[in-house]
């Protein structure tokens, strides 16, 4: 029992750095799997993702009961909600119709390779732009961008919150609301992952499996470390630039492709 719990509190510590970190999580999947982690049930991941999507909606409550309150009487919250429902909507519907064909392309070479490009990307984009704007600010067409760029996370090695954050920052948005906006638009895309994973239970028939002491501890340990990754970054971010995750990134492909080629 030690050895699984041990083993639900590495995958929650990855699941949750890989979510809203700018890091690949297709790249730690595909090593967790070469260290003999690769055994993970529908459960624990739709744990996982509870745990995660907890973790950032206790993080940002205020945010989203400022917008929840405020959709019909502040046009801020107003253009807010839009933007993120626009941003929200290529994803949904690349990841259903296309979702299928992307998995081909989970390929340790992809990964290592889309790691480093994105990185490299990433470090350049910060490095250059200036913050001219607040993201209370974005526009319709600014946010369609950072929705299209975030289908982009579905081929793997690309990182979802790392292609949204270096959008955002490309349209001068400061690094924090860059962030914050990568990790509000990051609920409906868990809560559909955890949605769909859910539904593949259902059509196989192991729906019973959720009745167990993995889902509470994943569910448990995934929250907690997702909100110590959440404070860490916007700690972080208050004070310094997304060079060491660019760095990291790069870095892991580059062990990717020694590992693998």
């Amino acid at each position: 029992m030690i050895i699984q719990f041990l083993s639900v509190a590495l995958l929650a510590l990855i699941q949750s750095m890989t979510e809203f970190l700018p890091i690949s999580s297709s790249g730690h999947l595909v090593l967790s799997e070469k260290l003999g982690f690769s055994s993970q049930s529908l459960a624990t991941d739709v744990a996982l993702h509870v745990g995660t999507l907890v973790a950032v909606i206790a993080y940002f409550w205020r945010d989203i009961y400022r917008l929840t309150t405020g959709l019909f009487t502040r046009q801020q919250d107003t253009r807010m909600v839009r933007n993120l429902i626009i941003a929200t909507i290529p994803a949904l519907l690349v990841g259903f119709f296309c979702g299928t064909i992307l998995i081909r392309f989970r390929t340790p070479v992809i990964i290592a390779g889309t790691s480093i490009f994105y990185g490299i990307l990433l470090w350049v984009v910060d490095k250059t732009m200036k913050p001219r704007h607040d993201i209370r600010q974005m526009s319709c067409a600014e946010a369609l961008c950072v929705g299209a760029a975030q289908t982009l996370a579905l081929i793997p090695g690309t990182s979802r919150s790392g292609i949204t954050m270096t959008c955002c920052r490309a349209f001068g948005f400061n690094r924090q609301d860059s962030a914050k906006f990568s990790m509000l638009l990051s609920i409906p895309v868990i809560a559909a992952a955890a949605g769909y994973i859910l539904w593949q239970a259902w059509e196989t028939h192991t729906l019973s499996q959720f009745a167990s002491w993995h889902m509470l501890t994943g569910i448990g340990l995934a929250a907690v470390f997702g909100l110590l990754v959440i404070h860490f970054l916007m700690s972080w971010l208050k004070h310094a630039s997304f060079a060491i995750f660019a760095v990291y990134r790069v870095l892991l492909g580059l062990v990717i492709l020694y590992i693998f080629l």
